[in-house]
């Protein structure tokens, strides 16, 4: 068995965000689910919504694999009777956001730090009770799991995150 310096670097496997345009049509999202199921490849996340034509969505994917696997998964995307255009961003120049909302226990004594913990990451409070308090985060996904790795020593009760939209950037280069 190979460890991971041994492995070429064109088979090393690596996070990939996918950009996918389809026909918003009832099932396209499911037949999109259905090709990783049935191919066996993991969904790490899937965000869809609409775009600015309302006959079109944006579906961003994040999946893991080596090239060839990636490879495969854009073929196979392409041939869904809904897509109009996958295109693989990692290689490309994006940005990215996630959205998290972050429920953690309180007390009169730790109210102050976690506001400043939220502060310092550009989050919000959205929320708050006598026991708890709701801190929303965006941003890239790095950000988002700092904020969460921060908030964990006053026990998170509850998170919900969006997964990764991302759009590639137009402008490249120096202003």
């Amino acid at each position: 068995m190979a460890t991971a310096a041994e492995v070429p670097a064109e088979q090393a496997v690596h996070k990939h965000t996918i950009s996918v345009l389809l026909e918003n049509k009832f099932g396209a999202l499911n037949r999109v689910a259905g090709m990783f199921s049935a191919k066996g490849y993991n969904l790490e996340s899937i965000t869809v919504g609409p775009t600015e034509d309302a006959t079109v969505s944006r579906m961003t994917l994040v999946t893991k694999g080596d090239d060839a696997i990636i490879e495969q998964i854009i073929k196979q995307l392409n041939k869904l009777i809904d897509t109009l255009k996958v295109v693989d961003l990692t290689y490309e120049s994006y940005m990215e956001r996630e959205l998290a909302l972050i429920k953690v226990g309180t007390t009169p004594e730790n109210r102050s730090e976690i506001m400043q913990i939220a502060e310092i990451f550009q989050g919000k409070i959205i929320d708050i009770s006598h026991k708890t308090m709701t801190v929303e985060a965006t941003g890239s996904g790095q950000k988002v799991d700092a904020i969460i790795k921060m908030l964990k020593p006053f026990h998170i009760k509850e998170i919900a995150r969006t997964g990764r939209v991302a759009l590639k950037r137009e402008f490249v280069g120096e202003a």
